[in-house]
């Protein structure tokens, strides 16, 4: 495959299994060219073109020509420095690696890791809350996020991709969308009663046993397994965490118990008040699964994947 068409297919994968459905992300390309068409000067010269077919600001092309002959990757969660430092003296080595693939955005798809979780209030409303509501709610921790973003060295990684002439790419939101949508669909196959029974459900999986064998295994966070689980949301895509205030509205929804990959403290209190069972999965874990189901469809295509960083290679080809 040409890396433009790897990454064309992320963005293709990640529409497919999007949370906000094909004609929600329509509307948000829709809604990027009519901002484009408005714009002048050096606002028009700067805007991002690539918003104008991907609705995935997280999901980019670091370095490389979009024309590569792409047949080996290697894929790890988090590549940065290091890792490409890695990829580079294996290739030395004999070893054959066409492109790294990172989960986790680097560079300008850092930058705009803010832009995507606006997708979270569709997650929300999916649940009962309203859109309005939800768009009120995150719109604030857009902008949270946004300002930490601001001062950090997005480029470090990408300047050194370009010395060692490594093609770079990260795929983090199409990623995320395929495993909620395969834990959503997951549980309201399997209907579990109680949050012990969501618990054994995610230890079927290969990606949340390897993790258990390392000490790391899903758990509940907030409430007991005994107590009974209600209506699921998977709290796996949008970026980042969203706002505590979410919390009040998912309770009053009717949201009987979330499934994370992470959960911070104050987060983990609003839940207890609002007594939403809370069953922390795993982030690494979680985001095995997803790039896993990424890789999936690119072994299919012929090209060879390797781990590293975080990543351990499990298939579900022909499953």
């Amino acid at each position: 495959m040409k890396l433009e068409q790897i990454y064309k297919m992320a963005v293709e994968v990640g529409i497919s299994k999007d949370p906000r459905g094909k004609e929600g992300v329509r509307q948000v390309l829709d809604d990027a060219a009519s901002e484009y068409e408005k714009l002048k000067g050096d606002d028009k010269k700067f805007f991002d073109t690539q918003r104008l077919a991907n609705p995935f600001a997280d999901t980019r092309i670091l370095f490389g020509d979009p024309a590569t002959e792409v047949k080996n990757v290697i894929a790890g969660i988090d590549v940065e420095g290091p890792e490409l430092v890695l990829a580079d003296r294996l290739r030395e080595k004999g070893r054959k690696i066409d492109l790294c693939l990172s989960h986790h955005p680097e560079g300008a798809a850092l930058a705009g890791l803010s832009d995507v979780m606006a997708l979270q209030a569709d997650v929300w409303a999916s649940h009962g809350v309203p859109i309005n509501v939800g768009e009120a709610l995150i719109s604030e921790r857009m902008g949270e996020i946004r300002r930490a973003l601001l001062p950090q060295n997005h480029q470090r990684p990408i300047d050194t991709a370009a010395l060692l002439d490594l093609p770079f790419m990260c795929v983090h939101t199409p990623a995320d969308n395929l495993v909620t949508d395969y834990l959503t669909r997951l549980f309201k196959n399997k209907k579990p009663r109680l949050v012990g029974d969501v618990i054994d459900l995610l230890l079927k999986e290969k990606e949340y046993r390897a993790s258990a064998e390392r000490g790391m295994s899903p758990t509940a966070l907030v409430g007991d397994k005994r107590n009974r689980a209600g209506d699921i949301l998977v709290d796996m895509t949008g970026g980042t965490e969203g706002p505590v205030s979410a919390l009040e509205k998912l309770g009053q929804a009717g949201v009987g118990t979330i499934v994370a990959m992470h959960m911070g403290d104050k987060l983990k209190a609003e839940a207890e008040k609002q007594h939403i069972n809370v069953v922390i999965a795993g982030h690494i874990a979680s985001d095995n699964i997803g790039v896993n189901l990424f890789v999936d469809r690119l072994e299919k295509r012929g090209v060879k994947t390797q781990g590293f960083s975080g990543f351990q290679r499990f298939s579900r080809a022909g499953k």
